[in-house]
Parts: structure tokens; C-alpha cells; sequence
């Protein structure tokens, strides 16, 4: 399957080197840019794109509104947000994730790994996890968001969904995770889709941060 990409930034220069690593991977397929937040979420209304590649600081709206926007529409749900950021701890990217983002990449990332992780983010079956996202994930749920509705969804969760959403916000695999347990990957797989439906998740990102946000993880210490 032929995997379909936006890109969202204000830069030129940027989306030129995006875009030239992308369309010419033979799996990938660019199917639009944008230069700000609003033509983002238009793009995205208008080609649905498995993955959109998005900028944070962008004129007039900008990249975290774009994202919020975008994951709040159920008729996108389809649509995995990235977000793009040149420092490695972000405060802006904090706020990206609560929006509902699938992960960040840093700019400067190297051409082999943007692509798995394009790869990974459209296949839905990891969180990206490029140098420092676990420690972000962690530092900006240091203080866990513990509330009524938090509690009702942990505990629509089995037992076994408590013990797999630990270990999918630990940086699990679903391989991983069939090994720790003594299940087969797919068991793994359909535990961790029902543990995202039942709390919400758009995807295994947003897995990760509800386990942290509601306090069902805490943080690794300093």
C-alpha cells in the first residue's frame, strides 16, 4: 500500500527537502503542502492523508490549533498528525500531544528514519520515539491529570488491558509485549486496540499519554 503525505510548514526550504526525500521513496506518495495552519486542516479535510507532517510555529493558526482541529473531527479520524520541531524538549509539543498528535520529529532527522517513521505513524503500531520522546511523554505528564473521568475509563479496562497499556507506555512493541506475557502478537495487538477504544485513544500515542496523564503510569524518576 502506497502510503499518502502531507506536509505543513511556512518554511519553503523545508517542505522542499521534506517532500524530495518522500516522493522519492517508492512506498510514499505527497499529496499536498501547506504554508500555515488553516490551509493544514483544509489539506486535510481535502486528501485525508495517512500521515501529515505538521510545523508548530506557523503564521496565523498555528500548528497546535491545526492538530486540534484536525483530531477532533471524527471524519479525520483516519488522519495521523506528526508534529515537527527543531528542539528536542519543546513546550509547544507538549501542548501538541494533548491535541491529539501521534508523535514528534525533530528536523534534523536523518532521511532513513524519517521514512520508518512515516512507516510506523501510518501503520498505527507504535509510538515515534526519535532520541527523547519517552522523556518528553514523561516530563510533560510529570503531574499526572488523575480525574473522575480518567478513573471511569482505567476501570473499563481488564486486568490484562491495565497490564498492556503499562507496557505499551513503557515503549512496548506488540511483539514485545507477546513475549512478556507468553501471548501471540496478535492477542498483543487486539488487547492493546481494545484498551485504546475503551479510553479513547485515536492511536497508541494517545495510549501512552492517557497512561501517564490519568496516573495509570507514573514518570521514571530524575
Amino acid at each position: 500500500m502506497t502510503i499518502r503525505v502531507a506536509l505543513a510548514d511556512d518554511q519553503a526550504l523545508v517542505r522542499a527537502g521534506f517532500v524530495a526525500l518522500l516522493a522519492h521513496t517508492a512506498d510514499m506518495e505527497v499529496v499536498g503542502e501547506a504554508v500555515d495552519g488553516h490551509q493544514a486542516v483544509a489539506l486535510a479535510r481535502r486528501e485525508r492523508p495517512d500521515v501529515l507532517l505538521m510545523d508548530i510555529r506557523m503564521p496565523g493558526l498555528d500548528g497546535i490549533e491545526a492538530t486540534r482541529r484536525i483530531c477532533a473531527d471524527p471524519q479525520l479520524a483516519g488522519v495521523r498528525v506528526v508534529v515537527l520541531t527543531t528542539f528536542e524538549v519543546d513546550e509547544y509539543v507538549f501542548a501538541a500531544l494533548r491535541a491529539g498528535a501521534s508523535g514528534f520529529l525533530l528536523k534534523d532527522i536523518e532521511p532513513p528514519d524519517l521514512r520508518a517513521a512515516v512507516r510506523t505513524v501510518a501503520a498505527g503500531d507504535a509510538l515515534l520515539a526519535p532520541r527523547v520522546t519517552r522523556t518528553l511523554i514523561a516530563s510533560f505528564a510529570a503531574t499526572p491529570q488523575r480525574s473522575a473521568d480518567s478513573a471511569a475509563r482505567i476501570a473499563m479496562l481488564t486486568e490484562r488491558e491495565r497490564e498492556v497499556t503499562v507496557l505499551v507506555a513503557h515503549g512496548m512493541t506488540n511483539a514485545d509485549i507477546a513475549a512478556r506475557l507468553v501471548i501471540s502478537p496478535a492477542t498483543a495487538k487486539t488487547h492493546v486496540i481494545r484498551a485504546m477504544t475503551k479510553v479513547g485513544a485515536r492511536d497508541r500515542a494517545q495510549l501512552v499519554v492517557f497512561a501517564y496523564q490519568s496516573g495509570l503510569v507514573l514518570p521514571p524518576g530524575p
